[in-house]
């Protein structure tokens, strides 16, 4: 008996991997998987290599050149200047950091303090199940901008604060979503064999049950990614993020805003960034959920 559970217990990760195989396959046959995928790329390697890419690197910080303010879109700055002078494309590039260090320390303080609960939650049960959804619950009973815009305001407004804000409202999202998986998994044949096994609560919540919701973790990661990205640019547009001279492209839209209709580019371009942004990661996250078969919508609210 022994040895057939063992059996069990291994031969649930050469089915997984074969999964995520398939999974890759149909990844490359999705049209919006791709065009997501490549908007992604293409963004965090602008990130990466911004030094590289911008035409003028130091406008990215506290320069000024009045003599070139509010230049329109051209040869010398194909996304114009700001009313400082600063060339906007520069910018906008080095926005992109900002933007994709917000996103993914969000996430990742969500999923450190969500997948775990959730975990916990879905696999203990009872009482444990009971408090921590509970207090999911409240969490989830405020809207995360509201949230967000809530603790911000009672710390110091910077970069920093801002993710520790949205990440506020993220984490319950993660909790409600693994604990819904677990509860679905957590009868299955190869659970119960470590089980039997005499293996801990917590190899077999980490080691065996982790595994096998990661599909709907991914893809929910990769959409709320854009998200992030655009709640973090609400919060530096109302001057409750990143702080002048930083080039994020929330403050850029809001110092632009002044100058329109007339300079119309000063806003304009890092409005299109978050668009493009946002897009690419609905696009690839759309196409992941198709391609895992993942049915976010029975665990949201």
């Amino acid at each position: 008996m022994r040895v057939q559970a063992e059996d069990r217990v291994t031969s649930k990760w050469p089915e997984v991997m074969e999964d995520w195989k398939r999974a890759w396959y149909r990844l490359r046959r999705s049209t919006v998987s791709l065009i997501g995928l490549g908007i992604v790329i293409g963004l965090i390697l602008m990130a990466i290599f911004a030094p590289f890419l911008a035409p003028y690197p130091e406008d990215a910080g506290s320069v000024v050149k009045f003599k070139e303010a509010h230049l329109p879109p051209g040869q010398a700055h194909w996304f114009g200047t700001d009313e400082v002078g600063r060339d906007i494309l520069s910018r906008v590039i080095y926005g992109s950091r900002i933007s994709l260090v917000l996103g993914f320390a969000v996430l990742t303080l969500a999923l450190v303090v969500g997948v775990p609960l959730g975990l916990i939650a879905g696999y203990w049960g009872g009482r444990v199940n009971t408090v921590i959804m509970r207090l999911t619950d409240i969490f989830l009973a405020i809207p995360p901008t509201v949230l967000a815009l809530a603790v911000s305001s009672a710390l110091a407004p910077n970069l920093t604060n801002s993710m520790i804000a949205v990440s506020f409202g993220w984490w319950p999202w993660f909790t409600r979503l693994v604990q819904g998986e677990v509860l679905s998994v957590k009868e299955e044949q190869f659970v119960e064999a470590s089980r039997s096994l005499g293996a801990s609560r917590f190899r077999i919540i980490f080691k065996d049950i982790l595994p096998n919701v990661l599909s709907p973790i991914i893809v929910k990661a990769t959409l709320d990614m854009g998200f992030v990205i655009l709640i973090g640019a609400s919060l530096s547009f109302l001057g409750l993020g990143a702080q002048p001279p930083t080039p994020a492209w929330g403050t850029m839209i809001a110092e632009g805003r002044i100058y329109l209709p007339e300079s119309w580019w000063v806003a304009t371009f890092p409005g299109l960034a978050i668009f493009v942004t946002v897009l690419g990661f609905n696009l690839l996250g759309d196409g992941l959920r198709d391609v895992f078969d993942v049915d976010l919508d029975r665990w949201s609210g």
